[in-house]
């Protein structure tokens, strides 16, 4: 017997399941894998890693001898689930195989989707080497950060159940059945350690980031210091004869205002001329 049902459904399937799965479910032990002496329980949330969708659904796989049954937790899991079967049903094969099928369906192209966020994440790293700095930059990277993590739960309990059919202590599973889950599981392995090295990626993309802003932020400081420097002088000029003592002669000259004119846009022109000397502008 052959189903794919909702979870809230998962009664009518119990005729043909063990007694003990439905109180083992509704006791809420079920983890990654579950093995017992004459059927395998597996359970893990399932991440559409090629449509926009960022939520996770439960499904839920019942295997023994005789039956192979698929709980989904909401619709989307369900008609991708179904699809799935459907699609398989077409060639006859028996509950080992179509459950080693299924898994392989559902990760296919999915190193594609990651070869294609590896490419998205170097053009991010070149763009902000190059400067380009922008306000959608950060939400970027957190955008990234968030869906490989998400990536990473996702293959590692996929990791975690292909490694327990592949051990087999039940013996449910025929050798050749052993050996295809056992691919399965070095498939995801290598998942896993392309995620972590994006996630290394994108954390030195998050550093350059920050380090880029910080050299923006010291740009626009030494900037701000070089104006300072400049009006400095002409502060001190215009403080000091604003204070209009008797005994001051520039106050009563003829050239005075032409004199302290030309002084401070000569010491304006000097200090600009010696901070570009510098490399300081």
């Amino acid at each position: 017997m052959r189903m794919v049902l909702p979870i809230s459904e998962m009664e009518q399937a119990a005729p043909y399941m063990d007694r003990r799965v439905l109180e083992h479910i509704g006791d809420g032990q079920t983890e990654a894998f579950e093995g017992f002496e004459s059927f395998d329980l597996l359970a893990f949330d399932w991440y559409d890693v090629h449509s926009a969708r960022s939520q996770s659904a439960q499904m839920l796989l019942y295997l023994d001898r005789e039956d192979l049954f698929i709980f989904c937790e909401d619709d989307a899991a369900l008609a991708r689930a179904q699809a799935i079967v459907t699609e398989l049903e077409q060639d006859e094969m028996d509950h080992q195989r179509l459950l080693y099928s299924f898994f392989h369906r559902l990760l296919r192209g999915d190193m594609d989707h990651l070869d294609q966020m590896e490419d998205r994440i170097s053009d991010g790293e070149t763009r902000l080497l190059e400067g380009k700095l922008t306000g959608e930059c950060l939400e970027q990277i957190v955008a990234w950060r968030r869906e490989l993590l998400r990536l990473k739960r996702y293959y590692e309990q996929l990791d975690a159940i292909f490694d327990q059919l592949a051990v087999n202590d039940n013996g449910l599973l025929d050798r050749q059945t052993v050996r295809r889950f056992s691919n399965l599981g070095n498939r995801t392995e290598r998942f896993l350690g392309s995620i972590q090295n994006l996630r290394e990626a994108v954390a030195q993309l998050r550093e350059a980031y920050q380090s880029q802003l910080a050299i923006q932020q010291n740009d626009l400081m030494k900037l701000f210091t070089l104006v300072t420097v400049v009006f400095l002088p002409l502060t001190l000029l215009a403080g000091w004869y604003g204070m209009n003592f008797v005994n001051m002669p520039e106050l009563h000259w003829r050239y005075g205002y032409p004199a302290v004119a030309i002084v401070g846009l000569v010491i304006a022109v000097g200090l600009v001329w010696y901070f570009k000397r510098k490399k300081w502008l």
